[in-house]
């Protein structure tokens, strides 16, 4: 692999920016979100309040990010982030307050992940939607979502690791001090942007409800978009919590402290970084589909062995592996979504696929939980393993179906090669047909 085809999104100085204010700020959100898991857990014993907890930060992404997505069709995004990563810094150091005080509470916890979850809202689908406007061709766009990929799956490397240090040196506050202190970062990079005047969309007259329907139907009316949303919404529910028990594992079933947490966690950070860097490698979004479908039956595979495996070692390896097909797939239905999208529905879109990724991970963390205390962390791992094999099997029957109506608007924007140069002139038009 060549380097600079690998980093080649970096060339673009506003992507350059946004890039290294995420290496920082992601390394403290993994900290954080690896001691308050530990917190939880220590606080309570319970796998059942831990998904609890990853309910109450996550649904309200769930109901907010639909009409979000509406608003960030319309507002400015990049002065959204601005404001959502204050919000989160802001939080990070309550959270310190709290813990460094001794006042800290399992209802203080639900309450301000509620608030986060809220941001989060606004933020994911903005973030999103941002990319294309730091990313100055298009052709470099899949390049730009792979290495933001990357950097946050780095940050999930170093994060958990130096976690469980500092959770077994000096306690859990100083995480939650250091990832506010780490949102500095970021929020410099953002304002250092040198971003183009923001136009208001031509769409203002219509109210929320309506721009929500537009989105709603061009979203699940196109059976590409709509078939990558509910693959995604499927491993969200049923394969991503796996995060929200592995307390459990590093403490109940390989009997380890924080350190071992924060192993596993950075096992899965390493496949998941992998993954990453191989996408950011590839020069197309052509092959994607089998991609998708190939790491989707990957990931439940490896989510099944993990469940399994009562070694150290082994749990290290089959979630390096969860890690990078998880990655895989996650980050190319990203791609292709970004890729075919009109522009105009860009944040309508996002926000559906933010609702689907990360709003569908509180239901998901709530049914671990509750499983989980009912059947065993290991049993419920299985199950969502196996239901996230099914789901990989049935997009790949409709991959075929999917090729056929997103190839045409890969021929206007001249990703396909072979007519490439008869289209420079119109890779602004990005609609998909009327169907």
């Amino acid at each position: 692999m060549e380097i600079r085809s690998v980093l080649r999104a970096l060339k673009y100085r506003n992507y350059k920016l946004f890039f290294s204010g995420q290496i920082i700020s992601l390394i403290g959100t993994w900290m954080q979100q690896i001691a308050l898991s530990w917190l939880v857990y220590s606080m309570t014993g319970s796998a059942f309040i831990l998904g609890v907890v990853g309910f109450s930060s996550q649904v309200p992404t769930f109901i907010l990010a639909p009409f979000a997505g509406v608003l960030i069709d319309r507002w400015d995004k990049h002065k959204i982030i601005i404001i959502t990563q204050t919000l989160f810094m802001l939080i990070a150091f309550l959270f310190a307050f709290l813990i460094y005080s001794g006042l800290i509470q399992v209802w203080h916890i639900i309450l301000l992940n509620i608030l986060a979850g809220f941001i989060n809202g606004f933020d994911m689908p903005a973030r999103q939607s941002f990319m294309i406007e730091i990313v100055e061709k298009r052709e470099d766009l899949g390049n730009a979502i792979a290495l933001n990929s990357s950097v946050f799956n780095a940050a999930r490397l170093v994060g958990p690791s130096v976690a469980g240090l500092f959770i077994a040196a000096v306690g859990e506050a100083a995480c939650f001090l250091i990832n506010g202190i780490s949102f500095i970062a970021v929020i410099i990079a953002l304002f250092a942007m040198k971003i183009k005047p923001f136009v208001p969309a031509d769409n203002k007259e219509k109210n929320v409800f309506a721009g929500l329907k537009e989105g709603a139907n061009y979203t699940f009316g196109f059976q590409p978009i709509r078939s990558l949303i509910l693959l995604i919404a499927l491993m969200s529910l049923w394969g991503m919590p796996y995060t929200v028990l592995m307390p459990v594992f590093a403490k109940d079933i390989l009997h380890g402290g924080a350190h071992t947490l924060g192993f596993l966690m950075g096992a899965v950070g390493v496949g998941a970084f992998s993954g990453a860097i191989y996408l950011a490698s590839r020069k197309s979004v052509l092959g994607l589909g089998k991609l998708i479908v190939t790491a989707g039956i990957l990931f439940g595979i490896g989510l099944i062995l993990f469940s399994q495996s009562q070694s150290i070692y082994f749990s290290l390896l089959f979630l390096t592996i969860t890690g990078a097909s998880m990655m895989m797939q996650s980050a190319s239905c990203n791609t292709i979504l970004q890729t075919i999208v009109d522009d105009k529905m860009r944040g309508r879109v996002m926000s559906f696929y933010t609702m689907s990724f990360a709003g569908m991970m509180p239901f998901g963390s709530l049914i671990s939980g509750s499983m989980a205390s009912a059947l065993g962390a290991p049993e419920t791992l299985t199950i969502g393993g196996i239901i996230c094999i099914i789901g990989g099997i049935i997009f790949a029957f409709q991959l075929k179906t999917i090729r056929k109506l997103v190839a045409p608007i890969y021929r206007k924007i001249g990703i396909i090669p072979e007519i490439a140069a008869a289209v420079q002139n119109t890779s602004n038009m990005r609609v998909p047909p009327e169907n």
